[in-house]
């Protein structure tokens, strides 16, 4: 055997196995694609380049059916234009996931109980390294399975040499811009990760909880305020009213007794307060509460920490030592013995954020913390989609884009973690700061130490496009693939990733946006628009349905529920009609091989075709000319949907079927139509390739003797239409669905012959006589013919002669008995209607189901008495 063997096409063949049996052929076909290297990308081509990113999956995660969603998208996007001829990148990676990494690690780790202060930083982040290693990434194999033609030898790891060097270099360049500064202020604290989370990892909900009213000092001095965070009292380090609020006016500039404490807090008067809300009164916590530490600002309050990283009490009295929820409880009740409390009310229901990773109750808390200075970054970000110069589709995406990066806050990128991006700071025994670049050295001697936080996973996220590509290096890779050519990712990271990269894409690559669009899908949901969870037991694992059904099966369901920005409902039975679509293309292929379908030689003239012939090329072409302006829309349920229907409407269950008797005739129409159905065949497979890649790849190679669809031309539309033979196929449609729908009011069987007159002179039908006795089972009407039922139909007329083919009497009579029931149900369902008291007390659901059995009734009735009609006489 050569040594070039394996890169040989398979030798063509004609013959397809009876069944497609998707776990036969997949695995196989994908390592094909890969080893031929169909899915890499050269930096070097003159091919115009389209570039897309993965949204690079937790490296602690699995494929979720929302994975295989937005990667069938993708993969269908970057499978299209590499057969439109360009060089096309989908870029691979994994994220290092900080905090959910480090949590999984630690509860290994707690198995054999011990923490990771048992083993230090070295060794614990040592330990990170051999789980990734060893359990990380599995997600890497179901993307095969799914079909992802991503470029393998590219895949990339956030905390790999390359992207760390990025990450080291922008942090300085940030840092030497006077971007990122280091400050004391209030953040999100999660007490059970130990560590600061961003503003857009912070999860809300409404909780249960308790409003309480409690006084301040005594007498007419006295003041009462409103809170859900009793505990938090302890830290107030004053009390908040209106300026213009008359009721507290003599008070602002006075003190007020704080209870069970030895200390006075001043009343100040602040716009922030809403003198409508509660008592118009608000206590002022500056160090655990965003909006009392501006307040403090404002007014140079003090602020003082009441607890720890644990959310434990740490001020000094009976409190100390008690978790925040046992000190809550506690300090309500010490209050009511003292007679401080006005009211309670419980429950009481409120917006509470919980860390979107452990679902723990978030704690604000003051904390020394890395700060990204966002403002003029987020104004760059913002006007690149003003300007023009970054589309997000669909287009009414945009506000919730402005209304981000317009109000955005400084990031907190400081994490309080062991595992990621260790920040570059070192600190020196006389208060000296160093920021470090990845190309110098750090200070070393007695007393320098580095900064012992790691940075926000979303930091080095932020650089994906461009740092995957060699950045800060200007390599050709980053010559060639940047910008993006699109990003496609769900609404809900629009915040998280998306803003990040547009912040820092900007920043690091003068001006120029990482990507040209910036296209957004909705949620995938369960069949009933429910979020799908595995507390809802709704959940559901994708290689499950591919294992059921193939992989192509699940994509072609995702891809034909995916209209731009919109949740995406999804339910087993309808993967199973995907799969139903994939073994009728197979059996029609089949079909078309044993009838000699062929590829061969230019189409034949028009002049040469049959109206079949011309009708299904030129639907054909229009077809393509649909597909590339929903492509180019991002509009892949309606692309996916034209093609289901085409395919299985047109193609299958129309000219297939008519091609029949002519394959049957033989001669030269029979040539003709074989070359048709050939080239029909071409180019459906490639127009449906980029969804469903294996079987179009396994009945496309059948079909041509190519080498592989994944390399093939795109279809263009040759520009061919014909009109006049779209109206003759139109007709002839007609005729055949209402004598079938007439066939079967009548309870004939399908297979089942009945003499019948065709009257089609004067008309386009004539030369379709054979075609229509064929697929309606009609027989020449014989000597003792007796028109029985007349059809007249797209200026044709069937005349049929049902007199030795049904019981006209049995037949009335059970139509009288269904008309007889329809006419009772529309009398009940009318009164119903007409029934005002009823009305009135009658849920809308109730109505609107009466209403829908009225219209089904009044509908039965015009059914059934046009049957009567055409029955001859008994």
């Amino acid at each position: 055997m050569t040594e070039n063997a394996s890169q040989q096409p398979p030798a063509p063949t004609t013959e397809l196995p009876t069944q497609y049996a998707p776990a036969d052929v997949e695995g196989p076909l994908y390592e094909r694609w890969v080893e031929r290297g169909y899915f890499e990308a050269d930096a070097k081509s003159d091919k115009p380049p389209y570039t897309v990113v993965i949204p690079p999956p937790n490296v602690t995660g699995s494929l979720h059916l929302g994975h295989a969603f937005e990667h069938t998208l993708i993969d269908a996007l970057t499978r299209r234009k590499r057969m439109q001829g360009h060089e096309t990148l989908w870029q691979p990676g994994m994220d290092h996931a900080g905090i959910a990494t480090q949590n999984v690690v630690e509860r290994e780790l707690a198995k054999e109980g011990k923490s990771r202060h048992d083993l230090g930083r070295e060794a614990f982040v040592e330990r990170v390294w051999q789980w990734k290693a060893e359990s990380g990434g599995q997600i890497s194999g179901q993307m095969r399975r799914l079909g992802d033609g991503v470029a393998w030898s590219r895949e990339r790891f956030t905390m790999d040499e390359g992207l760390s060097q990025a990450v080291q270099t922008i942090f300085k360049r940030l840092y030497d811009d006077e971007l990122i500064y280091r400050a004391e202020r209030i953040i999100n604290w999660c007490p059970r990760c130990l560590t600061a989370i961003s503003d857009i990892e912070v999860e809300y909900q409404d909780d249960d909880g308790e409003l309480v009213s409690m006084r301040y000092g005594d007498g007419d001095d006295s003041i009462v305020v409103a809170t859900t965070r009793a505990e938090t009292m302890l830290g107030d380090t004053a009390v908040a009213v209106h300026p213009d609020d008359e009721r507290y006016r003599h008070l602002v500039g006075t003190l007020v007794k704080l209870p069970l404490t030895d200390r006075s807090i001043p009343v100040v008067a602040d716009e922030h307060v809403d003198p409508e809300f509660g008592t118009g009164a608000v206590k002022v916590t500056p160090a655990h509460d965003p909006n009392d530490f501006e307040i403090g600002q404002r007014h140079g309050l003090p602020s003082l920490t009441i607890m720890d990283e644990h959310a434990v009490i740490t001020a000094h009295g009976p409190f100390q030592g008690l978790d925040r929820l046992e000190a809550r409880s506690a300090i309500v009740a010490a209050l009511r013995a003292e007679g401080r409390i006005v009211a309670e009310k419980r429950p009481y229901v409120h917006s509470v954020g919980h860390c979107s990773r452990c679902k723990t109750t978030i704690e604000p808390r003051l904390s020394m913390q890395w700060w990204v200075k966002v403002g003029p970054l987020a104004k760059a970000a913002g006007d690149a989609v003003r300007d023009g110069r970054v589309t997000i589709h669909p287009q009414e995406m945009e506000k919730r884009y402005f209304d981000w990066v317009d109000n955005l806050h400084d990031w907190c990128i400081s994490r309080q973690l062991w595992w990621g991006h260790r920040i570059p700071v070192w600190y020196g025994p006389d208060g000296e700061v160093v920021c470090v670049g990845p190309d110098e050295q750090p200070p070393s001697g007695e007393g320098w130490r580095q900064d012992t936080d790691v940075l926000d996973t979303w930091f080095s996220s932020g650089l994906w496009p461009f740092s995957t590509l060699g950045w800060p290096e200007r390599t050709e890779s980053l010559a060639k693939f940047y910008p993006n050519s699109v990003l496609v990712t769900g609404y809900d990271i629009l915040f998280f990733w998306v803003a990040r990269m547009m912040m820092f894409g900007l920043y690091a690559m003068d001006g120029t946006p990482p990507f040209h669009t910036i296209a957004l899908h909705g949620m995938v949901r369960d069949q009933f628009g429910k979020k799908m969870s595995k507390s809802f037991g709704n959940a559901v694992n994708p290689l499950d349905w591919m294992d059921k059904y193939g992989s192509d099966a699940l994509r072609f369901t995702l891809a034909r529920g995916a209209n731009p920005g919109v949740d995406v409902p999804i339910g087993e039975d309808w993967v199973q009609g995907s799969r139903n679509f994939a073994n009728k293309l197979w059996n029609a292929t089949r079909f078309a091989l044993m009838n000699g379908a062929t590829v061969e030689g230019p189409l034949p003239e028009p002049s040469a075709m049959s109206s079949t012939d011309r009708w299904i090329l030129s639907r054909l072409n229009s077809v393509v000319a649909e597909v590339d302006a929903y492509y180019d829309d991002y509009q892949f349920a309606k692309l996916s949907d034209t093609l289901f229907h085409f395919a299985w409407d047109e193609v299958f269950d129309w000219y297939v079927e008519l091609s029949k008797t002519v394959f049957q005739a033989g001669g030269e129409p029979a040539k003709v139509s074989q070359r048709v159905l050939g080239e029909v065949l071409d180019v459906t497979l490639k127009l449906l390739h980029p969804v469903v890649p294996f079987v179009t790849e396994t009945l496309w190679t059948t079909l041509t003797g190519g080498e592989s669809i994944v390399i093939a031309d795109w279809p263009a539309d040759s520009g061919f239409r014909d009109a006049a033979a779209e109206r003759e196929i139109s007709s002839l449609q007609s005729v055949i669905t209402e004598v079938r729908r007439f066939r079967a009011d009548q309870g004939l069987q399908p297979g089942q012959r009945v003499p019948a007159r065709l009257t089609l002179d004067g008309t386009s039908l004539a030369p379709h006589e054979t075609a229509i006795r064929q697929l309606l089972r009609l027989q020449p009407e014989g000597d003792s013919f007796t028109a029985t039922a007349t059809l007249p139909v797209a200026g044709a007329e069937v005349a049929l002669d049902l007199s030795g083919t049904i019981d006209v009497a049995a037949e009335r009579k059970r139509l009288a008995k269904d008309l007889a029931a329809a006419e009772k149900e529309k009398a009940q369902a009318t009164a119903k209607l007409g029934n005002e008291a009823f009305l009135a007390k009658a849920p809308d659901q109730v109505v609107d189901k009466i209403r829908t059995r009225l219209a089904k009734a009044e509908e039965d009735i015009t059914r059934i008495q046009s049957q009567l009609e055409k029955l001859p006489p008994a």
